[in-house]
């Protein structure tokens, strides 16, 4: 697949990876969009902001990453190499 290909199965909900990539197990998948309450909030300054919007924030979605490192990247971006790489799949399972 190619990179719009695999943009698609993330806004379906799939899983993608790269053959390409060096790291064993590494994909992403898209977390949606979400509504943000003050009373979830651990970090202060994001609770203030929180609560000065009425207790409710929206979130954004995001394109995450399980890394090489078994840890977890939050708003991965996309390189220029896998945005002209042909070489995407859904992981299945």
């Amino acid at each position: 697949m190619n990179f719009g290909q695999a943009i698609e199965a993330l806004k379906a909900g799939k899983k993608v990876t790269r053959m390409g990539w060096n790291g064993k197990g590494m994909f992403l998948w898209l977390k949606p969009a979400a509504v943000i309450k003050a009373e979830w909030c651990k970090d202060e300054m994001l609770k203030s902001l929180v609560e000065l919007n009425g207790g409710e924030i929206q979130a954004l979605g995001t394109i995450c990453m399980y890394t090489a490192q078994n840890t977890i990247l939050t708003g991965w971006l996309a390189s220029q190499t896998d945005m002209l790489s042909e070489d995407w799949d859904i992981l299945e399972g």
